[in-house]
C-alpha cells in the first residue's frame, strides 16, 4: 500500500531526524462476525475483451475470495498492530507510565481483530508464535528497533513514538480500507482506525501534559490531523474508550 512508502522514509532518514526538525516541540471493537457468504470478485467490461487482456485487467483473486492486495493488507495490518503493541509494551516496561500498558492492551485486541479476520479467510498468519519484538516483514523489523531506540531517550520522546505509530496506523488503515469492498473488513479496518485516533488524542494529550510540549504531525496532513485532534473519543477496539489514560 502507498502509505507504507513511509515506513520506509522512517527508515531512511531516522525518527530522531524528524524529531530535530520539528524542534521537539510536538506527542477495536473486536472484530466483526465473519460473513457467512465470500462475495466472488467479478470484472465486468463494457464490451467483450479476449481473456489475455481479461487476466492484465483483473486483480488476482486467491482461493479465499480475496485479491492479492486485499489478503496482503491483512498480512500487513496484522504485524503493523503487533508493532504498536509491542513498542507500547517495551515502552512501559522502561518509563512505567500507565498510558503505554495501556494502549498496548488495547493493541492486542487489534491484532488479535485481524487474525480473526486471516482465519476466517484462510489466510496464514505472518506472526504465528512470534515474541514481542520480531516481525516477518524485515521493514517493519527495523523500524521496531528504531523505534525502540528512539523511545528511549527519554519520555517525551517515547510519547512522541507513540503519536507518530498511530499516524502511521491510520493511514495505513485508510490505504487498506479503499482496496477493499468485504463488509466484514471494511467493519474491522474502521474500527481499528478510531481506535488509532483515540490513541493519537492520547498521546498528544499526555505528552502537552507532562511536558508542555505541543505535538507536531509527522506524516498525516495538518488539516487530517486537526481534525482527529479536534474530534470526540470514540469506540475503537474491545475496550471502553476513555480518554486520557489510552484506554480503547
Amino acid at each position: 500500500m502507498k502509505t507504507r512508502n513511509l515506513v520506509h522514509r522512517w527508515l531512511g532518514v531516522g525518527l530522531a531526524a524528524a524529531m530535530l526538525l520539528t524542534g521537539c516541540s510536538a506527542a477495536a471493537t473486536s472484530a466483526a462476525n465473519t460473513v457467512d457468504a465470500i462475495t466472488a470478485h467479478t470484472v465486468e467490461a463494457a464490451a467483450p475483451v479476449d481473456a489475455a487482456t481479461l487476466a492484465v485487467a483483473a486483480p488476482a483473486v486467491l482461493a479465499s475470495g480475496l485479491t492479492e492486495a486485499e489478503a496482503a493488507d491483512l498480512r500487513y495490518m496484522r504485524e503493523e498492530e503487533k508493532l504498536a503493541h509491542d513498542v507500547y509494551l517495551t515502552l512501559y516496561e522502561l518509563w512505567g507510565q500507565r498510558i503505554f500498558q495501556n494502549i498496548a492492551a488495547s493493541e492486542q485486541t487489534h491484532t488479535d481483530a485481524v487474525l480473526q479476520l486471516l482465519q476466517s479467510y484462510g489466510i496464514a498468519d505472518p506472526v504465528g508464535a512470534n515474541p514481542v519484538g520480531v516481525f516477518a516483514d524485515p521493514a517493519l523489523q527495523t523500524l521496531y528497533t528504531e523505534l525502540v531506540a528512539q523511545g528511549r531517550q527519554s519520555l517525551s520522546a517515547a510519547l512522541q513514538v507513540g503519536a507518530a505509530i498511530e499516524e502511521l496506523d491510520i493511514l495505513d488503515l485508510e490505504a487498506a480500507l479503499a482496496q477493499t469492498d468485504k463488509a466484514d473488513i471494511q467493519t474491522v479496518y474502521a474500527n481499528l482506525r478510531k481506535g488509532s485516533s483515540n490513541h493519537l488524542r492520547s498521546f498528544v494529550q499526555t505528552l502537552a501534559q507532562r511536558s508542555g510540549e505541543t505535538y507536531t504531525p509527522q506524516y498525516l496532513s495538518q488539516a487530517a490531523y486537526d481534525a482527529i485532534i479536534g474530534g470526540a473519543a470514540g469506540r475503537g477496539g474491545s475496550n471502553q474508550g476513555q480518554r486520557g489514560n489510552g484506554r480503547n
